[in-house]
């Protein structure tokens, strides 16, 4: 499987950037595909997450309301809208699948997820 991030760039706090994650090499209907990123210095923190199957969404607390996850099926590709971007936001975003354990999703557990993509940067100036 490769994922390949891509959209990461500079923006202005209060601006808006759209990242993609394009997926190969396998269907995905039994994952699900998040986002997380990673400040210098900090731990990888979770963003959001998409179930495959039925589009069942989950968001980490700081991006609620702000960042929206969406995905096209037919491409196999997930898309990141952020709007109201804030100077911590910036870091670098990773995509990575994820599938069920025992029954259960864990979707901010960054352990849990099998594949990643190669990371985008994403700068906010104040």
């Amino acid at each position: 499987v490769q994922l390949q991030a891509s959209g990461g760039g500079l923006a202005q706090a209060g601006g808006s950037l759209k990242l993609s994650c394009v997926a190969s090499g396998r269907t995905l209907n039994n994952y699900a595909m998040g986002w997380f990123r990673q400040a210098p210095g900090k731990e990888r923190e979770f963003v959001t997450a998409i179930r495959w199957n039925d589009g069942s969404t989950n968001y980490g607390d700081s991006v609620k309301g702000r960042f929206s996850i969406s995905r096209d099926n037919a491409k196999n590709t997930v898309w990141l809208q952020m709007n109201s971007l804030k100077p911590e936001d910036t870091a670098v975003y990773y995509c990575g699948l994820a599938r069920r354990y025992s029954g259960m999703w864990y979707y901010s557990d960054y352990s849990r997820y099998d594949y990643w993509g190669q990371g985008t940067l994403v700068t906010v100036s104040s």
